[in-house]
């Protein structure tokens, strides 16, 4: 139990943290409900029509593509540095990159044939 007590003492230190800023900021806050604050607006303009509108089929592949190379990039650079420092394991690291990129040119070929690098 001795070596979890610093993390202890952090997590009661951030929950104690969170309550009193939480609590600081109910007290002094001044929200007064007003006709102007209640009143629903979207970047100062009156809404137009409904909220439950269905978005594009292309604003879903374009997530799809931020996803696909966010992952490429997050995955590779801790890959290279791995690669550097483990030489006795370089043809399997090779072979699961490899992989790797197959599963990541399947989605962006995907992504590609459905039209999403493709603006009007």
């Amino acid at each position: 139990m001795h070596p979890y007590i610093p993390l202890l003492l952090l997590l009661a230190f951030v929950i104690a943290n969170a309550v009193m800023m939480l609590g600081v900021s109910h007290i002094f806050s001044t929200y007064r409900r007003t006709a102007t604050k209640i009143a629903p607006y979207e970047s100062g303009m009156p809404v137009l029509g409904d909220a439950r509108e269905r978005f594009s089929v292309k604003f879903y592949l374009v997530a799809m593509l931020f996803i696909v190379f966010d992952i490429e990039t997050v995955f590779m650079i801790p890959w290279a540095v791995a690669f550097n420092q483990l030489t006795e394991m370089s043809g399997l690291l090779i072979i699961e990159m490899f992989v790797f990129i197959l599963v990541l040119a399947v989605g962006y070929v995907y992504i590609w044939k459905r039209g999403a690098l493709q603006w009007d």
